[in-house]
């Protein structure tokens, strides 16, 4: 029985970019690095949305209502004052997977000691899995290969459509049944 097609959605949250005042890095790094790894059916949404906790929130909820199975949110998970996309992501999950920060951040530290003053988190809503990452396409590209191989079980879990990767470059991990 053939499996239903993923539906990805990719949020970058940035008022310049939002604004027009300079083109989405991070959108595009994101959906770059999904197309290399995920070898299964799936549609990518795209949408760039302003800093700020309400709006980001309402455009999450809107998401995993429109039957969203896996929302990868770029940028504002900083320590600056608009930087509020973990806030707005509390907001509207059922719970947090704070392995997800943990090991993003583990990741990133091996690169850059500023990793810690990144807050990435990770919940569920619904059958929808959300995932905040940092917006500098580099750091999107170490934080999800952080945590890639864990995703496609999480999405089977939570009755999301399922996912395969590129065992060479992403191997999901799936615990043996029986």
């Amino acid at each position: 029985m053939p499996h239903k097609r993923a539906q990805i959605a990719i949020v970058t949250v940035s008022d310049r970019a939002a604004r027009g005042d300079y083109a989405d890095l991070g959108g595009p790094a994101a959906e770059a690095w999904l197309r290399a790894v995920i070898t299964s059916d799936f549609e990518v949404r795209r949408q760039i949305v302003p800093d700020g906790r309400a709006g980001l929130a309402e455009t999450l909820r809107s998401l995993a209502h429109s039957g969203a199975d896996l929302v990868l949110v770029t940028g504002g998970t900083g320590p600056a004052p608009r930087d509020r996309t973990p806030e707005a992501l509390a907001d509207i999950v059922d719970f947090d997977l704070p392995g997800f920060g943990e090991e993003m951040r583990r990741a990133s530290l091996r690169d850059v000691p500023t990793a810690i003053l990144s807050r990435q988190s990770a919940g569920i809503r619904g059958q929808t899995l959300f995932i905040t990452l940092p917006g500098k396409p580099a750091a999107i590209a170490t934080c999800l290969a952080a945590v890639f191989a864990a995703i496609p079980y999480c999405l089977d879990l939570v009755g999301a459509a399922r996912i395969e990767t590129d065992p060479a470059l992403c191997p999901a991990f799936r615990p043996q049944s029986g």
